[in-house]
């Protein structure tokens, strides 16, 4: 079934909480475990079912935020989804309670408990208006950056539709033209960031207190469900990537500044600029790339050639970035359909390419552990499915030219420095949220001036002047949507860059063995924890400090041994 004939209905709200009644009753009157399992089962399909409706109801927000008819149907399920944890939650401690659990471990791993346990203690119905208050107040921050115009030269453009100017452009002048029009847009819009962003920090630390956390940073870490590390594991992980990967991280940006003919630390809006004849652009236009990626997933495996046709044959994918549209990029699953989807806001950049691998990664692995019992297994932890995504992008090394065209020598040093200066921001934007919810009473200012004193630790290779005062004055964090919808997340980007670059390490030598180790990886799904699944596929754990060290200094090599010449 393509993704347009999916049926929508928005179901009735009462009758999912009988029915969630009904199903904890007949689990707890269960007399053996045949009964247990087999009430087990269709609670699985139920909740398959109602998931699909909210992730169709989402998904068709997400791509025309102005549909009111998605918009009303987006805002029930912000207010349904706490409604509904109460039912479900009891159903979790049922099944942590049951005398057959022993039994539900045998046949399905222990890991479905542990996730449990943790589940458990995200959760109470004194939290629900908070839940539906957080829920609305993301929906309200992402339908603002949804409709953002931005002028610039006479025309207006959305967020995404600007990237090309702020980054492809050669032309210095124009390009930090591109990023004063962003940041100029923010400034103006300055008071409602801070003020739902402020209004969410509360949230939080408030649902965390009532839970009895001495915050929201506890209650945090159980949310993304961390099942394997701690927050001292987090910790000791950012003080490795300042020890071992900001060093490399600012040599690539000083050589950068001399091949631009520019005094280091430069600006953004030059830091943006690898290249003085330009940054490694797609050869084609939206269908060549996905043309190219047709081609590179039927000769990467077998199972990627069949995984890519699905994807096109059900229009699987949203690529274009239009009026409307919510920014970013992500995938999801259709459940009662076996598939998953992919959003995205192609923009005429490299970034373009990086999504249609990235969250192709994502839905592969979808896609291949779709059928999973329980669905939890269908997705593993956040920090595991980014690896999936990020070493996807790397996998594609050897079709680059069928992307990239004459540019595929730029893209190769790009997408390599890309991934190494990427690691230490996402690690100020971890370390960034742990002060916050340390302290929840900052004021929007101080927040502000933490980031900028962040800048200095991490990405000192920024200039922190006044061309572009919405990022010199570090209020750059409130471009990063997953600060204000998924708190915590965006280390989980940065563990996996770590594993991706192993991956790349493999591939530079011996391309299916690296497929070998990342199949045994992505078939597990989430049956195990993301340590587990790291050992079981024969990889380093990015929390030794060995790991870290190790996959700079081969990146560190590679970058300076690469031959440039020629290119401007």
């Amino acid at each position: 079934m393509k993704f347009s004939q999916m049926p929508y209905e928005r179901p009735d709200l009462d009758q999912l909480k009988k029915d969630q009644a009904a199903f904890n009753d007949r689990l707890r009157n269960a007399a053996d475990y045949a009964a247990a399992k087999a009430v087990f089962l269709e609670m699985q399909q139920h909740q398959k079912h109602v998931q699909t409706l909210a992730t169709l109801a989402s998904v068709r927000h997400s791509i025309d935020t102005r549909d009111a008819f998605y918009d009303a149907e987006d805002t029930f399920w912000n207010n349904a989804a706490p409604e509904l944890q109460e039912g479900e939650q009891e159903w979790i401690q049922l099944m942590l309670a049951s005398p057959f659990r022993a039994d539900f471990a045998k046949e399905y791993g222990d890991v479905m408990f542990i996730n449990a346990e943790i589940e458990n203690k995200t959760f109470s119905p004194a939290i629900i208006p908070e839940l539906q208050q957080e829920n609305n107040l993301t929906q309200a921050y992402e339908k603002l950056l949804a409709g953002a115009r931005i002028p610039f030269e006479g025309k207006e453009y959305t967020i995404a539709q600007m990237a090309p100017f702020k980054v492809n452009d050669p032309d210095d002048a124009r390009r930090l033209a591109a990023w004063k029009a962003e940041g100029q847009w923010y400034k103006d819009h300055q008071a409602e960031l801070d003020d739902i962003y402020d209004q969410l920090v509360h949230l939080r630390d408030s649902m965390g207190k009532k839970l009895g956390y001495e915050g929201y940073t506890t209650l945090g870490y159980y949310r993304m469900g961390r099942n394997c590390y701690t927050k001292q594991d987090v910790e000791a992980f950012r003080q490795a990537v300042v020890k071992y990967l900001v060093p490399v991280a600012d040599g690539i940006y000083r050589q950068q500044a001399q091949r631009l003919g520019k005094t280091y630390p430069m600006s953004f809006a030059d830091n943006a600029m690898l290249f003085r004849s330009g940054n490694a652009k797609p050869a084609g236009d939206a269908d060549a790339i996905v043309a190219a990626a047709k081609q590179f997933y039927h000769e990467l495996s077998p199972e990627t050639d069949r995984f890519f046709h699905t994807m096109l044959d059900g229009e699987l994918m949203d690529l274009l970035a239009t009026e409307g549209k919510q920014g970013g990029g992500y995938c999801t699953s259709l459940l009662d359909y076996d598939v998953p989807f992919i959003f995205a806001n192609f923009n005429g950049t490299r970034d373009d390419v990086e999504t249609v691998t990235h969250e192709a990664g994502h839905a592969f692995e979808a896609y291949l552990n779709a059928k999973r019992i329980p669905i939890d297994y269908i997705w593993p932890g956040m920090e595991s499915c980014e690896v999936h995504s990020m070493s996807m992008e790397f996998f594609a090394w050897p079709w680059a030219k069928l992307f990239f065209g004459d540019d595929t020598r730029k893209f190769y040093y790009s997408h390599l420095a890309g991934a190494i200066t990427f690691i230490p921001y996402g690690t100020m934007v971890d370390h960034f949220q742990h002060l916050v919810y340390e302290n929840p009473d900052w004021t929007p200012r101080r927040r502000h001036d933490a980031w900028k004193e962040l800048l200095g630790v991490y990405m000192p290779w920024m200039k922190l002047d006044g061309d572009i005062p919405f990022y010199a004055e570090g209020e750059g964090w409130q471009r990063q949507h997953h600060i204000y919808s998924s708190p915590f997340y965006y280390i989980d980007y940065c563990l996996a860059q770590t594993v991706a670059l192993e991956f790349w390490s493999m591939i530079q030598t011996d391309l299916p063995n690296a497929w070998q180790h990342y199949m045994a990886y992505t078939k597990l799904g989430g049956s195990r924890t993301f340590t587990d699944l790291l050992q079981s596929a024969g990889l380093a754990s990015p929390f030794d400090e060995a790991c870290l060290q190790g996959v700079c200094r081969q990146a560190d090599a590679w970058l300076k041994a690469y031959d440039l010449t020629g290119i401007q």
